[in-house]
C-alpha cells in the first residue's frame, strides 16, 4: 500500500488512529473511475453514491464486496453535504491492489475525530468509523477547500 504525505510518496502502514496528511501538489495515480458532483445539502446524494460506488465495484470485480467501502464513502458524503454549506465531488479510483475515495469539499476546516456522545445517537460516528475501517485515510489540503479520503486494499471491501 502506498501512504502519501509530505509531498513523496512512501511505502507504509499508518498506526491504528492515526490519519495521513497530504499537500495539496499530491496528486492519485490514476484517472478518477468514479467521479460524482454532490449537491449541497442534498442528503439523497449519500444513496446515489453507495449505489455508484457499488455499480464500480461490481463491475471491475473488487474482491471482498463493497460493504465497507460503501459505508465509509456514506460518512465522508454525508460530512461534506451536512457540515459545508457548499457542494462536493466525490471520486473513486480502484487500482489492482487498493480503492481509494475521495470527498472535496470547498471548506478548509479540518476534520478530526471526536469522541461519540453516547446520548447523540446519529452524530458523532463517521469518522471515527473511517479511522475504524479504513486501511488508510486523511486530509489533503487544497488551496480552496480539502479533500478527505480513504483506501482500502483489495480484499477488505
Amino acid at each position: 500500500m502506498r501512504v502519501h504525505g509530505g509531498g513523496a510518496a512512501t511505502a507504509g502502514v499508518r498506526p491504528v488512529g492515526e490519519a495521513v496528511e497530504e499537500k495539496a501538489d499530491d496528486s492519485m495515480d490514476a484517472a478518477p473511475q468514479l467521479r460524482r458532483r454532490l449537491r449541497r445539502s442534498d442528503l439523497g446524494a449519500v444513496s446515489e453514491a453507495r449505489r455508484a460506488l457499488r455499480e464500480l465495484l461490481r463491475h471491475r470485480e473488487w474482491p471482498g464486496g463493497s460493504e465497507v467501502a460503501e459505508l465509509l464513502a456514506s460518512e465522508l458524503v454525508t460530512n461534506a453535504l451536512v457540515h459545508t454549506d457548499h457542494d462536493a465531488v466525490l471520486t473513486a479510483v480502484v487500482g489492482p491492489r487498493a480503492l481509494r475515495v475521495e470527498v472535496r469539499d470547498l471548506v478548509s476546516l479540518r476534520p478530526r475525530p471526536r469522541a461519540v456522545d453516547a446520548a447523540d445517537s446519529t452524530h458523532g460516528r463517521g469518522l471515527m468509523l473511517v479511522q475504524s475501517l479504513a486501511d488508510a485515510w486523511g486530509v489533503r489540503a487544497h488551496a480552496v477547500g480539502k479533500s478527505v479520503w480513504f483506501e482500502l486494499e483489495a480484499g477488505t471491501a
